[in-house]
């Protein structure tokens, strides 16, 4: 690792969820910066459009672990190795108030936002324990750290994101694997807006009012861009945060309260 400076020359990236929205532009700083990356999503036609764009990239569910067994194989022979996992995938869930949720519903926003990061984490491990200097990073969210009203399976996962983020970053770190989490405020995008509107038949609220609402919720005043998430992706996989371990990183521009 190059701990002067962001370069990936040499280094290998896994990225889940990473041939569309926030998982893309993650994937596409870490190959700018000279990373060697392999994309896997469970939308097909988009991991052809990744493959299209020079990655290399297969179909896997990551909520599976017989799937993500067989994708770290893959990755493994493509590769030779792995220096670094970013766990992107996540779902939004279901919106309502919890006595109105379906439980099956409920254990799929887990399968994928918490389940899927273990199983990655668990069996991409002899590929990151050979390498020089691991690192995971995982995707949380500022639900995260905060309670958010209507999206309680969302909110619950990406806590428990924050857990074993914080434990794992000392279970591994006599292996000299960084464990890292990043928690993205509102980031712009079609997943954000189907969010919103969700939010807005719960409420009984015009759309565009629960929008501005989402709009103004950090003192930014303003959206996160996919392009600051995969910033912080870069900078916490890389030599320069090689003493940042075991943090859950906020990019939201100061949100205090979700809605």
């Amino acid at each position: 690792m190059d701990s002067t400076g962001l370069t990936y020359t040499d280094r290998k990236v896994l990225v889940t969820a990473g041939a569309a929205g926030i998982g893309l532009a993650i994937a596409t700083r870490f190959q700018e910066l000279g990373a060697a990356v392999f994309v896997t999503d469970i939308n097909e036609a988009a991991v052809e459009s990744a493959q299209a764009a020079g990655f290399a990239a297969a179909v896997s569910d990551v909520s599976d672990e017989d799937q993500v067994r067989a994708l770290m194989d893959t990755v493994a022979a493509e590769l030779g190795g792995l220096d670094v996992l970013v766990n992107n995938a996540g779902i939004a869930g279901p919106t309502g108030p919890i006595e109105t949720l379906d439980a099956a519903a409920w254990k799929t926003t887990f399968d994928v936002n918490i389940h899927g990061q273990f199983y990655c984490i668990k069996h991409a491990l002899p590929m990151l324990r050979a390498a020089e200097d691991g690192a995971i990073v995982n995707l949380s969210s500022a639900a995260g750290r905060l309670g958010m009203a209507g999206r309680s399976p969302y909110s619950a996962s990406k806590w428990a994101v924050v857990g074993l983020t914080k434990t794992l970053a000392i279970e591994l770190g006599d292996d000299g694997i960084r464990v890292n989490a990043i928690c993205p405020g509102a980031v712009n995008g079609p997943r954000i807006n189907a969010v919103i509107e969700a939010k807005a038949t719960m409420l009984g609220r015009p759309v565009a009012e629960v929008s501005d609402l989402y709009h103004r919720q950090s003192s930014l005043n303003r959206l996160v861009e996919a392009s600051d998430i995969a910033n912080m992706a870069v900078f916490l996989a890389s030599g320069l945060a090689r003493s940042v371990n075991g943090q859950a990183m906020a990019v939201d521009g100061n949100t205090e309260k979700l809605y």
